[in-house]
C-alpha cells in the first residue's frame, strides 16, 4: 500500500511564501538605500539573501520531480513586487518635497499652510497672461503629505502640486542625517 506523502505539496506554499517575503524585502531595501538608511537597508538584504538561498535550494533539488515549484517561485516574485511596493509605501519613510502653485488672489496659501504647523518657504511669481501665482515649498515627512496635499486643495481648487523624494534633509527640524557614513561621525572637527 502506498502512503501519501505531503511534504511535497507542502513544498509549493512554502516555496510561493518564500519568494514573496524575499522580494517583498528586495523592493523595501532598494527603496530604503536610496532614501539613505544604509545600515538597514544592509541588514534587510542579509535576511533577504538568506530566504533566497534557502527557496532556490529548494526548487533546484527538487525541479525534475515537482516543476510546479518554478510556478510558485515565478508566482511569489510577481506577488512578492506587489507587496513590497505596497509595504514600502505604508512605511512612508523619508521627507519628500511638495511644490504648489496658488492661484488664489488675496490670500495666502502659505499663510494657511502655517497655521496648520507647516515649515513653508514662499516666493511670489507671474503665471499664463501675468497672473500673480504664489509657489510654495514644504518639505515634510511621506507619512503627512497626503493631509499636506488635501490642505493645498481645500485652501485652492486650482492649485498645482508636484512631489519629489527628499535624500538629504538638513535644517532646524532635521533628524541626524541618515546616510552620513561612519567617517562623518568620527571625523574631526
Amino acid at each position: 500500500m502506498l502512503a501519501f506523502d505531503p511534504l511535497p505539496w507542502l513544498l509549493v506554499p512554502a516555496v510561493f511564501a518564500a519568494r514573496v517575503a524575499d522580494v517583498s524585502l528586495g523592493t523595501v531595501r532598494v527603496i530604503i538605500g536610496f532614501r539613505g538608511y544604509r545600515w538597514l537597508a544592509a541588514l534587510i538584504g542579509f535576511v533577504e539573501a538568506l530566504i533566497w538561498v534557502l527557496a532556490v535550494r529548494q526548487v533546484l533539488l527538487q525541479l525534475d520531480s515537482q516543476p510546479w515549484l518554478a510556478v510558485a517561485y515565478a508566482a511569489g516574485f510577481a506577488a512578492g513586487n506587489y507587496l513590497g511596493i505596497s509595504l514600502e509605501r505604508r512605511l512612508g519613510v523619508g521627507r519628500e518635497l511638495v511644490r504648489a502653485i496658488s492661484y488664489r488672489e488675496h490670500a495666502s496659501l502659505a499663510g494657511a499652510l502655517r497655521e496648520h504647523g507647516y515649515r513653508v518657504v514662499e516666493l511670489e511669481g507671474r503665471g499664463t497672461g501675468g497672473r500673480r501665482v504664489q509657489v510654495v515649498y514644504v518639505v515634510e515627512r511621506r507619512r503627512r503629505v497626503p493631509e499636506l496635499l488635501a490642505r493645498i486643495a481645500a485652501f485652492d481648487a486650482e492649485a498645482v502640486y508636484t512631489v519629489a523624494d527628499v535624500k538629504t534633509h538638513v535644517g532646524e527640524d532635521a533628524e541626524r542625517v541618515p546616510h552620513a557614513g561612519l567617517w562623518q561621525r568620527f571625523k574631526r572637527k
